[in-house]
């Protein structure tokens, strides 16, 4: 099977320089934790949530901060006509659950999600790329030190 064969094929794309609040609501709008970034047509960046949190919010910056100042922009992609235990193999070296999908001119034309690859057949890979994006990356601690 094919990445083209259960990708989510309508995505809502933020800007470089929308706000994030904007993105913010866009993500609500499409109950999503994460959007792909464009700019001319290309893939320039991804924003997540926690980018929002992480990034904006906790260094003091506000709502119309630009999408551009706290976005991803090493971006983790696949393309459509790969096949899905490649990607799942991929999304667990990569330890994420999401990617943005292109096509052969580098061009969006969707995202992929493990929930997306599961329920599309490949449970049981999709369980073992789970298991790799949930593995520890290092020390954690919710105490303050």
């Amino acid at each position: 099977m094919r990445v083209s064969d259960c990708m989510t094929r309508e995505v809502e794309m933020a800007t470089p320089q929308e706000s994030i609040c904007d993105a913010a609501r866009m993500m609500a709008d499409c109950d999503a934790g994460a959007l792909p970034v464009g700019d001319n047509d290309r893939l320039v960046g991804v924003i997540t949530d926690r980018d929002i949190a992480i990034r904006a919010v906790a260094e003091g910056l506000g709502p119309d901060a630009k999408v551009g100042e706290v976005m991803s922009t090493e971006v983790k992609y696949c393309y459509a006509d790969e096949d899905i235990d490649d990607v799942l193999r991929n999304m667990g070296e990569l330890q994420v659950r999401r990617l943005p999908v292109l096509d052969r001119d580098k061009r969006l034309v969707g995202i992929v999600s493990l929930s997306d690859l599961a329920a599309n057949g490949a449970t049981a890979h999709a369980g073992e790329a789970l298991s790799d994006i949930a593995r520890p990356g290092g020390p954690h601690s919710q105490t303050w030190h």
